[in-house]
Protein backbone atom coordinates (compact mmCIF):
# COMPACT_ATOMS: atom_id res chain seq x y z
CA UNK A 1 0.00 0.00 0.00
CA UNK A 2 2.84 2.47 1.25
CA UNK A 3 3.93 1.39 -2.68
CA UNK A 4 1.11 2.34 -4.15
CA UNK A 5 0.27 5.88 -3.00
CA UNK A 6 3.26 7.76 -3.61
CA UNK A 7 2.79 6.54 -7.58
CA UNK A 8 -0.65 7.20 -7.25
CA UNK A 9 0.13 10.50 -6.29
CA UNK A 10 2.29 11.34 -9.11
CA UNK A 11 -0.28 9.79 -11.42
CA UNK A 12 -2.59 12.11 -10.12
CA UNK A 13 -0.30 15.37 -10.88
CA UNK A 14 0.43 14.19 -13.78
CA UNK A 15 -3.15 14.61 -15.21
CA UNK A 16 -3.76 17.70 -13.07
CA UNK A 17 -0.85 19.74 -15.03
CA UNK A 18 -1.99 17.79 -18.24
CA UNK A 19 -5.56 19.10 -17.91
CA UNK A 20 -4.09 22.55 -17.32
CA UNK A 21 -2.44 23.11 -20.02
CA UNK A 22 -4.85 21.85 -22.34
CA UNK A 23 -7.09 24.50 -21.07
CA UNK A 24 -4.25 26.67 -21.55
CA UNK A 25 -3.18 25.62 -25.00
CA UNK A 26 -6.53 25.52 -26.55
CA UNK A 27 -8.52 28.53 -24.84
CA UNK A 28 -7.05 30.84 -27.31
CA UNK A 29 -9.07 29.53 -29.94
CA UNK A 30 -12.31 29.41 -27.84
CA UNK A 31 -11.66 33.31 -27.43
CA UNK A 32 -11.10 33.68 -31.17
CA UNK A 33 -13.87 31.86 -32.22
CA UNK A 34 -15.84 34.27 -29.83
CA UNK A 35 -14.71 37.12 -30.70
CA UNK A 36 -15.50 36.25 -34.43
CA UNK A 37 -19.56 35.25 -33.38
CA UNK A 38 -19.20 38.74 -31.15
CA UNK A 39 -20.18 37.09 -28.35
CA UNK A 40 -18.84 36.86 -24.93
CA UNK A 41 -18.00 33.28 -22.43
CA UNK A 42 -17.86 32.96 -19.35
CA UNK A 43 -15.18 31.13 -17.42
CA UNK A 44 -17.25 27.65 -17.13
CA UNK A 45 -18.41 27.94 -21.04
CA UNK A 46 -14.34 28.53 -21.86
CA UNK A 47 -13.17 25.63 -20.14
CA UNK A 48 -15.74 23.24 -21.25
CA UNK A 49 -14.86 23.85 -25.07
CA UNK A 50 -11.14 23.96 -24.21
CA UNK A 51 -12.01 20.00 -23.23
CA UNK A 52 -13.37 19.20 -26.04
CA UNK A 53 -12.35 20.87 -29.12
CA UNK A 54 -12.00 18.42 -32.08
CA UNK A 55 -8.61 19.52 -33.01
CA UNK A 56 -7.34 21.08 -29.62
CA UNK A 57 -3.72 21.99 -29.68
CA UNK A 58 -3.09 19.55 -26.57
CA UNK A 59 -5.89 17.12 -26.11
CA UNK A 60 -7.26 16.05 -23.01
CA UNK A 61 -6.76 12.85 -20.89
CA UNK A 62 -10.21 11.95 -21.95
CA UNK A 63 -10.14 12.20 -25.93
CA UNK A 64 -7.05 10.61 -25.79
CA UNK A 65 -8.38 7.38 -23.77
CA UNK A 66 -11.85 7.89 -25.56
CA UNK A 67 -9.76 8.11 -29.17
CA UNK A 68 -8.03 4.74 -27.64
CA UNK A 69 -11.02 3.04 -27.20
CA UNK A 70 -12.57 3.48 -30.20
CA UNK A 71 -9.90 2.04 -32.14
CA UNK A 72 -8.99 -0.56 -30.03
CA UNK A 73 -12.26 -2.11 -27.61
CA UNK A 74 -14.46 -0.40 -30.04
CA UNK A 75 -13.57 -2.27 -33.14
CA UNK A 76 -13.06 -5.59 -31.87
CA UNK A 77 -16.39 -5.52 -30.36
CA UNK A 78 -17.78 -4.14 -34.04
CA UNK A 79 -15.56 -7.53 -35.37
CA UNK A 80 -13.39 -4.77 -36.94
CA UNK A 81 -10.44 -5.38 -35.29
CA UNK A 82 -7.54 -5.74 -38.12
CA UNK A 83 -9.16 -2.75 -40.32
CA UNK A 84 -6.63 0.07 -41.34
CA UNK A 85 -9.04 2.45 -39.10
CA UNK A 86 -7.74 0.42 -35.74
CA UNK A 87 -5.12 0.83 -33.65
CA UNK A 88 -4.94 -3.05 -33.16
CA UNK A 89 -4.02 -3.33 -37.17
CA UNK A 90 -1.11 -0.33 -36.36
CA UNK A 91 -0.09 -1.98 -33.84
CA UNK A 92 0.67 -5.46 -35.28
CA UNK A 93 2.88 -3.48 -38.32
CA UNK A 94 4.72 -1.92 -35.67
CA UNK A 95 5.02 -4.87 -33.46
CA UNK A 96 6.14 -6.98 -36.40
CA UNK A 97 8.86 -4.80 -36.83
CA UNK A 98 9.92 -4.43 -33.83
CA UNK A 99 10.22 -8.15 -33.47
CA UNK A 100 12.41 -9.10 -35.95
CA UNK A 101 14.58 -5.81 -35.89
CA UNK A 102 15.07 -6.88 -32.27
CA UNK A 103 15.94 -10.31 -33.32
CA UNK A 104 18.29 -9.41 -35.66
CA UNK A 105 19.66 -6.57 -32.84
CA UNK A 106 20.47 -9.18 -30.32
CA UNK A 107 21.95 -11.86 -32.12
CA UNK A 108 24.26 -8.94 -33.31
CA UNK A 109 24.70 -7.37 -30.14
CA UNK A 110 25.92 -10.99 -28.81
CA UNK A 111 27.82 -11.93 -31.63
CA UNK A 112 30.13 -8.68 -31.44
CA UNK A 113 30.28 -8.82 -28.03
CA UNK A 114 31.75 -12.41 -27.80
CA UNK A 115 34.50 -11.32 -30.62
CA UNK A 116 35.68 -8.34 -28.61
CA UNK A 117 35.52 -10.06 -25.27
CA UNK A 118 37.93 -12.35 -26.86
CA UNK A 119 39.94 -10.64 -29.51
CA UNK A 120 42.08 -7.84 -28.65
CA UNK A 121 41.39 -6.05 -32.35
CA UNK A 122 37.87 -6.26 -32.33
CA UNK A 123 38.15 -5.32 -28.85
CA UNK A 124 40.15 -1.86 -30.41
CA UNK A 125 38.05 -1.51 -33.70
CA UNK A 126 34.44 -2.73 -33.35
CA UNK A 127 34.13 -1.54 -29.51
CA UNK A 128 35.02 2.40 -30.49
CA UNK A 129 32.83 2.00 -33.99
CA UNK A 130 29.92 0.81 -31.93
CA UNK A 131 29.55 3.96 -30.16
CA UNK A 132 30.18 6.09 -32.48
CA UNK A 133 27.45 4.59 -34.56
CA UNK A 134 25.17 5.68 -32.03
CA UNK A 135 26.03 9.36 -32.80
CA UNK A 136 24.10 9.29 -35.74
CA UNK A 137 20.17 10.57 -35.73
CA UNK A 138 18.40 7.92 -36.64
CA UNK A 139 15.92 10.07 -37.92
CA UNK A 140 18.74 11.14 -40.69
CA UNK A 141 20.02 7.32 -41.57
CA UNK A 142 16.32 5.80 -41.22
CA UNK A 143 15.06 7.53 -44.79
CA UNK A 144 18.75 6.72 -46.20
CA UNK A 145 18.27 2.98 -45.44
CA UNK A 146 14.59 2.88 -46.69
CA UNK A 147 15.08 4.32 -50.05
CA UNK A 148 18.92 2.50 -50.78
CA UNK A 149 16.62 -0.48 -49.97
CA UNK A 150 13.47 0.56 -52.05
CA UNK A 151 16.47 0.98 -54.75
CA UNK A 152 17.35 -2.83 -54.50
CA UNK A 153 13.61 -4.04 -54.71
CA UNK A 154 13.16 -4.45 -50.96
CA UNK A 155 10.18 -3.07 -49.40
CA UNK A 156 7.84 -3.85 -46.21
CA UNK A 157 9.26 -5.44 -43.18
CA UNK A 158 12.82 -5.77 -43.88
CA UNK A 159 14.27 -2.38 -43.96
CA UNK A 160 12.14 -0.94 -41.11
CA UNK A 161 13.48 -4.29 -38.97
CA UNK A 162 17.21 -3.11 -39.75
CA UNK A 163 16.42 0.14 -38.83
CA UNK A 164 14.98 -0.95 -35.31
CA UNK A 165 17.63 -3.50 -35.42
CA UNK A 166 20.14 -0.68 -35.40
CA UNK A 167 19.16 0.92 -32.26
CA UNK A 168 18.77 -2.21 -30.40
CA UNK A 169 22.15 -4.09 -31.30
CA UNK A 170 23.86 -1.46 -29.31
CA UNK A 171 22.72 -1.85 -25.65
CA UNK A 172 23.13 -5.56 -25.77
CA UNK A 173 26.97 -5.32 -27.19
CA UNK A 174 27.46 -2.85 -24.18
CA UNK A 175 25.51 -4.75 -21.38
CA UNK A 176 26.71 -8.73 -23.04
CA UNK A 177 30.53 -7.11 -23.20
CA UNK A 178 30.07 -5.89 -19.17
CA UNK A 179 28.32 -9.39 -18.17
CA UNK A 180 30.97 -11.49 -20.32
CA UNK A 181 33.95 -9.52 -18.15
CA UNK A 182 32.19 -9.49 -14.83
CA UNK A 183 34.30 -12.87 -13.93
CA UNK A 184 36.85 -12.07 -11.64
CA UNK A 185 40.77 -13.59 -11.93
CA UNK A 186 39.95 -15.61 -9.13
CA UNK A 187 36.96 -17.42 -10.85
CA UNK A 188 39.15 -17.31 -14.09
CA UNK A 189 42.09 -18.73 -12.00
CA UNK A 190 39.77 -21.65 -10.77
CA UNK A 191 38.70 -22.38 -14.38
CA UNK A 192 42.52 -22.78 -15.29
CA UNK A 193 43.15 -25.27 -12.33
CA UNK A 194 40.52 -27.43 -14.06
CA UNK A 195 42.13 -27.32 -17.08
CA UNK A 196 39.25 -25.46 -18.98
CA UNK A 197 39.89 -24.14 -22.36
CA UNK A 198 38.90 -21.04 -23.53
CA UNK A 199 35.27 -22.77 -24.86
CA UNK A 200 34.79 -24.21 -21.27
CA UNK A 201 35.92 -21.33 -19.90
CA UNK A 202 33.09 -19.62 -21.96
CA UNK A 203 30.02 -21.83 -21.51
CA UNK A 204 30.63 -22.58 -17.92
CA UNK A 205 31.78 -19.12 -16.31
CA UNK A 206 30.92 -16.01 -18.73
CA UNK A 207 27.94 -16.87 -20.36
CA UNK A 208 26.39 -17.90 -16.71
CA UNK A 209 27.74 -14.68 -15.32
CA UNK A 210 26.65 -12.49 -18.07
CA UNK A 211 23.16 -13.22 -18.02
CA UNK A 212 22.18 -10.61 -15.89
CA UNK A 213 23.20 -7.56 -17.68
CA UNK A 214 22.06 -9.60 -20.83
CA UNK A 215 18.57 -9.16 -19.60
CA UNK A 216 19.29 -5.41 -18.24
CA UNK A 217 20.58 -4.51 -22.30
CA UNK A 218 17.26 -6.93 -23.48
CA UNK A 219 14.75 -4.79 -22.02
CA UNK A 220 16.35 -1.56 -23.08
CA UNK A 221 17.50 -2.89 -26.38
CA UNK A 222 13.28 -3.98 -26.88
CA UNK A 223 12.08 -0.67 -26.28
CA UNK A 224 14.99 0.87 -28.64
CA UNK A 225 14.05 -1.45 -31.34
CA UNK A 226 10.06 -0.39 -31.44
CA UNK A 227 11.63 3.49 -31.20
CA UNK A 228 13.46 2.26 -34.55
CA UNK A 229 10.36 0.91 -36.29
CA UNK A 230 8.20 3.58 -35.57
CA UNK A 231 10.92 6.29 -36.75
CA UNK A 232 11.23 3.89 -39.87
CA UNK A 233 7.40 3.99 -40.67
CA UNK A 234 7.24 7.75 -41.11
CA UNK A 235 10.02 7.17 -43.89
CA UNK A 236 8.20 3.89 -45.31
CA UNK A 237 5.17 4.40 -47.60
CA UNK A 238 2.39 3.38 -47.47
CA UNK A 239 1.55 4.91 -43.85
CA UNK A 240 1.36 2.06 -41.78
CA UNK A 241 2.11 1.72 -38.29
CA UNK A 242 2.24 3.58 -35.33
CA UNK A 243 4.63 5.74 -37.35
CA UNK A 244 2.30 6.28 -40.25
CA UNK A 245 -0.56 6.47 -37.66
CA UNK A 246 1.55 9.50 -36.00
CA UNK A 247 2.24 11.07 -39.65
CA UNK A 248 -0.76 10.73 -41.13
CA UNK A 249 -2.69 12.39 -38.10
CA UNK A 250 0.28 15.12 -38.41
CA UNK A 251 -0.70 16.10 -41.99
CA UNK A 252 -4.89 16.41 -40.98
CA UNK A 253 -3.95 18.65 -37.69
CA UNK A 254 -5.34 15.31 -35.90
CA UNK A 255 -3.82 15.95 -32.32
CA UNK A 256 -5.80 13.41 -30.89
CA UNK A 257 -5.14 10.57 -33.34
CA UNK A 258 -1.10 11.42 -32.76
CA UNK A 259 -1.74 11.19 -28.92
CA UNK A 260 -3.67 7.89 -29.24
CA UNK A 261 -0.99 6.62 -31.34
CA UNK A 262 1.81 7.55 -28.58
CA UNK A 263 -0.07 6.32 -26.20
CA UNK A 264 -0.43 2.94 -27.75
CA UNK A 265 3.27 2.84 -28.53
CA UNK A 266 4.11 3.30 -24.51
CA UNK A 267 1.33 0.61 -23.66
CA UNK A 268 3.31 -1.87 -25.90
CA UNK A 269 6.68 -1.03 -25.13
CA UNK A 270 5.79 -1.55 -21.01
CA UNK A 271 4.21 -4.69 -22.44
CA UNK A 272 7.76 -5.71 -24.07
CA UNK A 273 10.05 -4.98 -21.24
CA UNK A 274 7.30 -6.74 -18.57
CA UNK A 275 7.86 -9.93 -20.92
CA UNK A 276 11.30 -9.83 -21.01
CA UNK A 277 11.69 -8.97 -17.40
CA UNK A 278 9.39 -12.26 -16.71
CA UNK A 279 11.56 -14.52 -18.73
CA UNK A 280 14.39 -13.06 -16.91
CA UNK A 281 13.04 -13.82 -13.31
CA UNK A 282 11.94 -17.09 -14.82
CA UNK A 283 15.26 -17.71 -16.37
CA UNK A 284 17.69 -16.96 -13.39
CA UNK A 285 15.71 -18.24 -11.20
CA UNK A 286 16.44 -21.72 -12.97
CA UNK A 287 19.99 -20.77 -13.07
CA UNK A 288 19.55 -20.15 -9.48
CA UNK A 289 20.66 -16.49 -9.56
CA UNK A 290 16.90 -15.52 -8.34
CA UNK A 291 14.70 -16.19 -5.80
Amino acid sequence: MRSIIPILTVVAAIFAIWFVGSFFMNKQWTLDQAERAGTTLSFSEVLADTMTQERPKLPTPIQVFDELWETTGAKVLDGKAMSKRSLIYHGWITLSSTLVGFVIGTLAGILLAVGIVHNKAMDMSVMPWAIASQTIPILAIAPMIVVVMNSIGVQGLLPKAIIAAYLSFFPVVVGMVKGLRSPNAMQLDLMKTYNAGQFETFWKLRLPSSMPFLFTSLKVGIAASLVGAIVAELSSSPLAGFGGRMLSGSYYGQTIQIWSALFAAAIVAACLVGIVGVIQQLTLKKMGMAQ
